[in-house]
């Protein structure tokens, strides 16, 4: 009893435990509403949704871990970008799957270094710089694309809506990529470099951290998840649409903050961010249930998630 305690304790102090308890808590409330009908259904929605968020939330977390001012604004016009380019070089064929994932990939690399190019050699802050960058490749896919919604390839398709017992395949691969890049952040030199730059940047240069390459790599990783969720999300919503992305902006900063990672930066939590990613789902579904305006929604919305950020904010710094 003594030792459990003590866990319990732990467990409950962990910043990102408020943002699991917040989804439950709005998906029980939906439940009792609706007399319990399709609570599976809503579960399993809810991971659909919540895996693109947080795709493009492990990049935005990275970024926000390195210290005050880092931030990528050019997430969603990243995301129609690749989605636009693979979706229009696969042209439906299922051969192409890997060719265009790699394209997708490639788009969100060549936005990351031209986005570190504007912060490192023009001295841009990152919020503007990537402000900036997010219009020149939103014009890029406009250009690119010409507007036109091509359909991904049917395996493509099929694998990013595909259920095994209603949960889907895709939320599974992510909570492995989750658990994976969660590894890196903290037991690899990588990782840990992040932390430090987020922590003190003076004193990791000092310690021999290359700051900028590390800063650079975070950037660059932030664009390739964006190119990666493009490329799913254009399979899951039947082709690249040029506004798939606008609500990725506010959605990939709010995850991580709801999920315990500091603005501050050099303390994040890379479990909170599926916290989060439901939580934020689960709300909307839940306002919507109750067929609030949607003035009622927004101000509530934003009450709810402004409580949940502030009881996870109660961390103690270690």
């Amino acid at each position: 009893m003594n030792s459990a305690k003590p866990g319990l304790k732990h467990i409950m102090s962990a910043p990102w435990i408020w943002a699991y308890l917040a989804a439950f808590v709005v998906w029980l409330a939906t439940v009792l509403f609706t007399g319990g009908q399709g609570s599976i259904q809503i579960l399993s929605a809810a991971l659909s949704f919540a895996t693109f968020s947080v795709i493009v939330g492990i990049g935005q977390m990275y970024v926000i871990t390195l210290g005050p001012g880092n931030v990528d604004l050019s997430i969603p016009a990243t995301m129609t970008f690749a989605g636009a380019v693979s979706m229009k070089i696969m042209d439906t064929q299922d051969a192409m799957i890997v060719p265009g994932l790699l394209i997708a990939i490639g788009c969100g690399a060549a936005v990351g270094i031209f986005n570190y190019g504007l912060i490192r050699a023009l001295r841009i802050p990152p919020i503007i710089a990537t402000l900036s960058s997010s219009f020149l490749v939103q014009s890029a896919a406009i250009a690119y694309g010409r507007g036109i919604k091509i359909k991904p390839p049917p395996i493509l398709a099929d694998f990013t809506t595909w259920r095994i017992f209603d949960i889907p395949v895709l939320a599974i691969c992510v909570i492995a990529l989750a658990a994976v890049m969660s590894v890196v952040l903290h037991r690899t030199v990588f990782g840990r470099s992040v932390t430090a730059i987020g922590q003190n940047q003076r004193a990791a240069a000092l310690a021999g951290i290359p700051v900028d390459f590390i800063r650079f790599a975070t950037y660059v990783q932030s664009a390739v998840f964006a190119g990666l969720c493009g490329y799913l999300l254009s399979g899951f919503s039947g082709g690249a649409s040029l506004n798939m992305g606008a609500e990725y902006l506010l959605a990939s900063i709010a995850v991580v903050v709801i999920g315990g990672t500091s603005v501050a930066g050099g303390h994040s939590n890379v479990p909170g961010l599926w916290g989060a990613a439901l939580f934020m789902f689960l709300l909307v579904t839940m306002l919507n249930t109750y067929g609030l305006t949607a003035g009622y929604r927004l101000i509530l919305t934003g009450l709810i998630i402004v409580t949940v950020i502030t009881l996870a904010g109660g961390r103690k710094q270690e």
